[in-house]
């Protein structure tokens, strides 16, 4: 790279517009959507969709509510032309549905592009030539007047081959190709003549696309040539601005949004932004954007799966998994903090009484568009307490307390790092099982047991156990159940434990439902252990989940009554 690029690159111009109002504006209706997925994003693949992934490309399209289709290039090909001649020879084209096709400014060219669409309900011909000067200058070797000339002379074209047609209600586009990098005036001069010819009205307005076949400057640029544009253009009432934004420098969604605040009032762009070179603007990411403020974009995302699986299959180009709303991935945490703000965030917005969403890290209800929430929140070696509370929550219903969550990420950081993957529900529950004992076997396990009164209010706890694999009897007494288990405990097993926290709760409801009991305990050194039980009695989830605790307390002495002696100095 150079060291002083000025040398090899010269900055974009301004736009000489100091009263510019788009800055002020804000996006409140959709745009008219046109996707060009099936045309210019078919261009930009290696192996061009068959008829077979054409049509299936084409109802996806109609599915998610895209009133506008440019359907393909008909002059390019036998493929392009058969596929839309088939369209209109099945009747396959919804009433409602506008097919539009390209073609170059040649007259061979529009000829065949009317024949491809002859007979349909409705259609718009699209018809383009390059004005801006590196393109008159380099491609063609053409002066202003001569390109202006072949703009006239497409427009009569269309005029003449439309009347030619009767039976179809003619529409048509133009676009001064390179607008981007051309000259407002002469962008503006060479539409003004195919006006001239075509004569739009208010009831059948002239489409007016101004691309940025070449993104070559920031977006408040593009959006500061749009208003000019539509300030400068006579006869606005009867025209369409229509804007095709690339992406050659990243910016895309951006110079559209932009754009139509500066008076855009039709987008072109394709699903995901395929397209030639760096693709053309990502309609799904500009629709759902506008969903994100309350706008409703008119399209229908609402299985977003679907979308992506389609235009996967149909363009055999994966959809990256950061890829806004529709990657694998977006709306995954695997981040700690991002975890325990996610999780606050789902716990308030169920507690609130209003709808309107409010969930750190996530711009979108993944409900909204398909997506479950099981993988919002993901495992691996940077995750935290809050994001494997989520999982278990989510997978087995358990609501773990705080306290409980900080003990049981260490086991689940150990894993992940013995591991160096992303851990799935199932790693996670079997690492809870293990933790607090809940897989069988177990070194100590309930039985049975019977619970009673006696004299002076307190409780009888008699209970039989296993312990390594032999059946013990254990009683105790004190003024409640987990107080008895415990003087059991500690009279029958050796086990010295007080209770420093309980908790518990219902998972599932109806006939189904279980208990799942939840106890932090302190031993004689001071040693905390926590123990888990899931029961579909309560009084016996409660004894488990001491017996759990007691579990990792007595596996802790015997670790230490193996230790080596410490060697003496």
């Amino acid at each position: 790279m150079l060291r002083d690029p000025s040398v090899k690159y010269r900055p974009f111009p301004q736009v000489d517009i100091s009263d510019r109002t788009w800055p002020s504006k804000t996006i409140t209706r959709a745009p008219r959507w046109l996707s060009t997925d099936m045309r210019d994003g078919n261009q930009a693949l290696i192996d061009p969709m068959n008829a077979e992934k054409k049509q299936r490309f084409f109802d996806l399209l109609v599915k998610i509510g895209i009133k506008e289709i440019e359907v393909g290039f008909p002059s390019a090909g036998a493929t392009e032309f058969d596929f839309i001649r088939s369209l209109v020879d099945r009747g396959a084209i919804p009433d409602d549905v506008m097919p539009q096709v390209l073609t170059q400014a040649r007259a061979d060219l529009i000829e065949k592009t009317f024949d491809s669409l002859d007979g349909a309900k409705q259609a718009v011909v699209h018809v383009y030539n390059a004005v801006s000067p590196a393109w008159r200058r380099i491609v063609f070797g053409l002066e202003r007047p001569e390109i202006k000339g072949i703009a006239e002379t497409a427009a009569k074209l269309l005029r003449d081959q439309a009347a030619r047609r009767p039976n179809t209600d003619w529409r048509f586009e133009y676009s001064p190709e390179t607008f981007s990098t051309a000259e407002l005036d002469f962008s503006v001069e060479c539409c003004e003549a195919v006006m001239d010819i075509l004569q739009p009205t208010p009831d059948r307005p002239l489409i007016l696309n101004l691309p940025a076949t070449v993104e070559a400057a920031s977006p408040n640029v593009y959006a500061d040539q749009i208003e000019w544009f539509g300030r400068n253009i006579s006869r606005r009432d009867s025209v369409i601005i229509s804007v095709h934004p690339h992406n050659d420098r990243g910016t895309g969604v951006a110079a559209a949004e932009l754009s139509i605040m500066a008076g855009a009032d039709r987008v072109e762009g394709c699903l995901f932004g395929n397209g030639e070179r760096t693709g053309n603007v990502d309609l799904v990411t500009l629709a759902l954007n506008m969903y994100t403020q309350g706008v409703d974009p008119e399209l229908d995302f609402s299985d977003i799966n679907e979308v992506v699986q389609t235009v996967e299959y149909c363009n055999q180009i994966p959809v990256h998994p950061r890829h806004p709303y529709a990657g694998e991935l977006v709306f995954t945490a695997f981040s700690g903090s991002h975890q325990d703000a996610i999780k606050k965030g789902f716990a308030a917005q169920a507690a609130r009484n209003d709808q309107m969403w409010d969930v750190p890290y996530l711009p979108i209800d993944p409900a909204d568009i398909g997506c479950s929430y099981e993988a919002v929140i993901r495992v691996n070696s940077q995750s935290g307490k809050g994001g494997v509370a989520w999982i278990l929550e989510q997978d087995k219903g358990l609501k773990l307390p705080k306290r409980l969550q900080a003990d049981f990420s260490r086991h689940v950081q150990e894993m992940a790092d013995q591991t160096s993957r992303e851990l799935n529900a199932a790693d996670i529950w079997s690492a809870f099982q293990t933790a607090y004992h809940l897989n069988s076997p177990q070194p100590l396990r309930l039985i049975d047991y019977q619970e009673g009164a006696v004299t002076g209010g307190s409780r009888h706890f008699v209970g039989r156990i296993s312990l390594d694999g032999q059946e013990h009897t254990v009683s105790g007494r004190g003024n409640g159940l987990m107080s008895s288990v415990l003087d059991g405990l500690r009279e029958g097993v050796g086990i010295d434990l007080e209770i420093a926290d309980y908790q518990e709760h219902a998972i599932g409801h109806g006939s189904d439902v279980q208990a799942a009991a939840y106890v932090e305990c302190k031993g004689a050194d001071g040693a905390t252990w926590f123990g888990v039980g899931i029961d579909a009695d309560v009084a016996t989830a409660s004894v488990k989940a001491l017996l759990s605790a007691a579990t990792s307390a007595r596996a802790a002495a015997q670790a230490r009554a193996k230790a080596p002696e410490p060697v003496q100095a």
